[in-house]
């Protein structure tokens, strides 16, 4: 029988691809060679020795052999997570970094919130190397919490942490897992999720569950929504003359009309930034001093 050779991933799973298991059937010599581990070889019998006469090579190059029947097992989507949870192990665990060792969940909290606003800011900027760069900070904190609740009295990890998600994400999508019903619009899943949500944590108010940390413009608008679909009448919103009251009000009444409050603000104070800076740079360019502008020359080298 002419050989067969099968590529294995290079971080061993454990699992062989399903297209090999009838080579491996037939062989009557399975062998591996320098590049896969001694690990492979005891799960699945194959010899070190005599490659060029077994009927099956194992290896993790796909560039050694090329003139035999060849089947390759791709590594799973999600793997090089594995390698991210090692990672922080190491640094917390002892030897490895005394920075990482005295954080907590209270110290990490200011980290939490800067990377999240940076991946926000990478996201409108559109930079998608920025976006691959801050989704992995993002990432980092979940790991880090996640590492440090491990040691915890009460303790769960990341395994506990991913596991529940598929259980929400599951739970929250019957017509796509279960078959149990329809959803045919993105407006009717978004609702349905929050009735789902609703009964499954049993809250008693529309309102609860939002989070009150939040910038006060998202705030607003997340319950004037969550109010909304409760059948609360837009009258009943907060108004007035206070300064509070009127920016709330202009919120909600954004929220209703389907804008995103707190991306339309933070779109046009991007901007003013922007212009400050145009401005600035228009005065040092004509000579003089930016940071000595009276309002006559704001006025004179603001962008029209």
């Amino acid at each position: 029988m002419a050989r067969t050779i099968v590529v294995l991933p290079a971080r061993w799973t454990g699992v062989l691809p399903a297209a090999a298991l009838p080579a491996l059937r037939a062989a009557k010599r399975v062998a591996a060679d320098a590049t896969v581990p001694d690990e492979v070889l005891a799960a699945t019998g194959a010899e070190r020795a005599g490659q060029d006469t077994a009927d099956v090579l194992l290896t993790t190059d796909p560039g050694l052999y090329g003139e035999e029947t060849v089947i390759v097992a791709p590594e799973p989507a999600g793997v090089a997570l594995l390698d991210a949870v090692d990672v922080m192990d190491r640094l917390r665990s002892p030897g490895g970094c005394p920075w990482d060792a005295e954080q907590t969940h209270l110290s990490l909290l200011q980290y939490l919130v800067e990377e999240c606003y940076e991946l926000y800011q990478a996201v409108e900027e559109g930079d998608r190397a920025a976006m691959r760069e801050e989704l992995g900070d993002v990432l980092l904190q979940v790991l880090f919490h996640a590492r440090i609740a491990a040691e915890d009295a009460d303790p769960f990890g990341i395994d506990d942490v991913a596991g529940d998600l598929v259980t929400k994400l599951v739970s929250r999508h019957p017509h796509v897992f279960a078959g149990s019903e329809r959803i045919e619009t993105a407006e009717r899943q978004e609702h349905r999720w929050e009735e789902l949500k609703r009964a499954e944590k049993q809250r008693e108010s529309s309102v609860d569950g939002v989070p009150l940390g939040q910038p006060a413009v998202a705030l607003a608008a997340k319950l004037t929504s969550r109010t909304a679909r409760a059948g609360f009448p837009a009258e009943l919103l907060p108004a007035g003359p206070g300064v509070g009251e009127q920016l709330f009000a202009l919120a909600s009444s954004a929220k209703l009309a389907g804008v995103d409050p707190e991306a339309e603000l933070r779109t046009t104070t991007r901007r003013f930034a922007d212009d400050v800076r145009a401005a600035e740079r228009a005065a040092q360019a004509a000579g003089e001093d930016p940071h000595k502008l009276d309002a006559e020359a704001w006025k004179r080298f603001w962008p029209s």
